[in-house]
C-alpha cells in the first residue's frame, strides 16, 4: 500500500470523526452559548492532551515549532470552533455540512502557497467547481443571498484550513496527536477565562446526553481527531487528501438525519451528490 492511499484512508478516518461536529454542536448550541461550546471543549481537550504529553514524556516543541503551533492553535482552537458554533445557531447541520465542502480547496491553496504543492490544472479546476457548487447551493438555501451563519463558515474553513495545512508539515516533524495537543495545551489560558465568564448559569440542569455530546466535540473534534487527519495530510499530501473531505457533507447529513431528525431535501442530496463526484474525480488528479 503506497503512502498515498495510506494518507487517503487516515484522512477519511478524521473525516468520519470530524462529520459528527456539526450535528452534535446543533444540537446543545440552544443550551450552551457558542462561545462557550467554542472555549469549553478546547479547555477540556487540552487537560487530556497535558496528561498525555506528561505521560508519555514528549519531547518539548522547538521555538521554531512553536511558531508554527501559534498559527495552527489559531485556525483549531479559535477561528473554527467560534464561528461554527456561532453558524449553528441560525444554520441546519446539513446546510453548514454542505457549505464547509470549501475547505478541500481552500487547504490546497495554503498547501500551494506556503509549501509549493503543485497541483495540475485539471485537479484545481475540479477543486473549482466543487467550491462553486458550495456556494450555489448557500444562495439557494439562502434565497439568493448569504447568509450571516454561512459568513460565519466560511470564516471557520478558512481559518481551519491553513490550520491544516501547517498541522500537516508539523505532524511529519512531531507526529499527528502531538501537534494538536501542544495547539490546544497553548490555547488553553486565555480560553479558560472566555469559558468561565459564559459558563451556563443553570448547569446543573443540563442534560446526560448534552453533556456526552459536548465531551465529543472536546475529546474527539478537538482532538483524537486531528490523530488521524494531520497523519493522512502528512502521508498521501495535502492537497490530494484534504479532497477526501468533500466527502464530509454526506456524512454531515446522515448525521444531522439520525441525530437531529433535519429535513432532507432534494437540492441538498443532489449538491451533497456532486460534491462526491468532485471528490472522486480529483482522488485521480495529478499533485506534485
Amino acid at each position: 500500500m503506497t503512502n498515498e492511499t495510506k494518507g487517503m484512508l487516515w484522512g477519511l478516518g478524521g473525516v468520519i470523526a470530524f462529520s459528527l461536529t456539526l450535528p452534535l454542536t446543533r444540537a446543545i448550541v440552544d443550551l450552551f452559548d457558542p462561545v462557550f461550546i467554542a472555549s469549553g471543549r478546547v479547555v477540556v481537550a487540552a487537560i487530556a492532551a497535558g496528561l498525555w504529553l506528561m505521560l508519555t514524556k514528549q519531547a518539548k516543541p522547538t521555538l521554531a515549532q512553536l511558531k508554527q503551533l501559534v498559527v495552527v492553535a489559531s485556525g483549531i482552537t479559535f477561528g473554527f470552533p467560534i464561528f461554527s458554533s456561532i453558524a449553528m445557531k441560525s444554520l441546519p447541520a446539513s446546510h453548514g455540512g454542505v457549505v464547509l465542502g470549501i475547505l478541500p480547496v481552500a487547504t490546497a491553496i495554503v498547501a500551494a502557497v506556503v509549501y509549493k504543492e503543485r497541483p495540475s490544472i485539471a485537479f484545481w479546476l475540479a477543486s473549482l467547481v466543487g467550491s462553486l457548487l458550495v456556494i450555489v447551493y448557500s444562495l439557494l438555501q439562502g434565497g439568493g443571498h448569504f447568509q450571516v451563519g454561512d459568513l460565519a463558515l466560511l470564516i471557520a474553513a478558512i481559518s481551519v484550513s491553513i490550520s491544516y495545512a501547517f498541522g500537516a508539515t508539523l505532524s511529519r516533524e512531531l507526529g499527528g496527536l502531538q501537534v494538536v495537543s501542544w495547539a490546544v495545551v497553548l490555547s488553553a489560558p486565555i480560553l479558560l477565562v472566555i469559558a468561565l465568564f459564559t459558563l451556563p448559569a443553570e448547569i446543573s440542569e443540563v442534560q446526560f446526553w448534552d453533556w456526552a455530546s459536548f465531551l465529543y466535540l472536546a475529546l474527539v473534534s478537538q482532538w483524537l481527531s486531528f490523530l488521524f487527519w494531520n497523519r493522512g495530510l502528512a502521508l498521501g499530501g495535502i492537497a490530494r487528501v484534504s479532497q477526501t473531505q468533500l466527502l464530509q457533507p454526506f456524512m454531515t447529513i446522515l448525521f444531522s438525519i439520525i441525530l437531529l431528525g433535519e429535513y432532507l431535501d432534494l437540492i441538498t442530496v443532489v449538491f451533497a451528490g456532486l460534491v462526491a463526484v468532485i471528490v472522486t474525480l480529483s482522488r485521480k488528479l495529478k499533485v506534485s
